[in-house]
């Protein structure tokens, strides 16, 4: 009796340590594997859509379903990585007319809070620099989806938006009332660590 409890206690004690924890998880953003992206849209003069991406990016995030309010993440992004499918553009973009990528290299995202919404999506407001200039965003968030992966690890994933106004962080270029705000669209998929 007493090696048949031994071996149940074996059998639980390893199906806990295989079973996936819905307690707080620790993910790092999976930019090798390019299965997340930074992209942004600005109108151009109100006659069409200017579109692009940030290729170089980082970060981190931790998530735990049973208390999405404890989520938090962290984006590092790399400024000069700007990619509109144009190089004399990208080179405009990277100049102290927008991003002045000499004076300002890096653009960060921290999360300050998470708050669920009745119909499943959430919503995650932050600290974002970009332009040397540091304030608070708010990014609808909607969970794609979380899981076992092909290689033995456990990953989860995420989309957001959110927008701002150019001059809200310094960058004074003028090009109309239809382009002062980006909007920004995020793919995050974190592998569990």
């Amino acid at each position: 009796m007493r090696m048949k409890s031994l071996i149940a206690g074996t059998v639980l004690a390893s199906a806990a340590l295989l079973t996936p924890s819905v307690y707080a998880a620790d993910y790092v953003i999976d930019t090798k594997g390019a299965h997340a992206s930074i992209n942004f849209r600005v109108s151009h003069l109100g006659y069409s859509w200017l579109e692009g991406r940030f290729n170089s990016f980082d970060g981190q995030f931790s998530y735990d379903e049973q208390n999405p309010a404890a989520s938090k993440v962290v984006v590092n992004i790399d400024t000069k990585s700007v990619d509109s499918n144009h190089a004399e553009r990208d080179k405009h973009l990277r100049s102290d007319d927008f991003l002045d990528v000499s004076k300002y290299p890096a653009a960060k995202f921290e999360s300050t809070a998470f708050k669920m919404n009745d119909d499943g999506t959430a919503l995650m407001t932050g600290n974002f620099t970009l332009h040397g200039v540091t304030k608070p965003i708010e990014i609808d968030v909607t969970k794609i989806g979380e899981g076992a992966d092909p290689w033995g690890g456990y990953r989860a994933g995420f989309s957001g938006t959110t927008e701002f106004k150019m001059k809200d962080f310094g960058i004074t270029k003028n090009l109309g009332p239809a382009s002062e705000t980006v909007y920004l669209e995020l793919h995050v998929e974190g592998a569990r660590q």
